[in-house]
């Protein structure tokens, strides 16, 4: 059982299983991108993910893909959440963690507006990476609040 600073079981697994999920459709965009493919459901040229997917802003600086800066957040993200992280007592493992999710949040509150007010159209695929994003934000944030760096060693309990 976890200790009452301790973060719970329910947190944890949720963390790791939303970075997987994230590292899964990163990986699937980064792929479709690459592949010059929409995404499954999404082949149209008029489709919202396809003309989010193929815009200028779909690259950063024109070198590669933002869905690639997706898969890094996500392979960060994955072994920070993983069971074993949590149970480690080195407090980089915590500020890395909390670090890297407020970064992608930034990052997914600016690719929301690229995708509003520059693009005109929202990908669903984007979208679901952006609320797993948001939902790792809060979890984090919310855990980083009323448990603080403070109390790592507990988490190994």
């Amino acid at each position: 059982m976890t200790g009452s600073f301790g973060p719970s079981g329910t947190l944890k697994l949720a963390t790791f299983v939303l970075s997987l999920l994230g590292l899964a459709v990163s990986a699937y965009l980064t792929y479709t991108h690459f592949a010059g493919i929409g995404p499954a459901g999404c082949s149209a040229k008029s489709d919202a993910c396809v003309q989010v997917q193929f815009s200028p802003q779909a690259e950063v600086f024109g070198i590669f893909p933002v869905a690639v800066l997706g898969l890094a957040f996500f392979l960060v993200m994955v072994p920070m959440t993983s069971p074993w992280a949590w149970r480690l007592p080195q407090p980089a493992v915590y500020w890395t963690r909390l670090g890297a999710v407020i970064i992608g949040m930034i990052f997914v509150l600016y690719l929301v507006y690229v995708e509003i007010i520059q693009i005109g159209a929202i990908c669903p695929y984007c979208t679901a990476v952006h609320i797993m994003t948001f939902l790792l934000f809060g979890l984090l944030v919310f855990d980083a609040a009323f448990r603080g760096p403070g109390t790592a060693a507990s988490a190994r309990r």
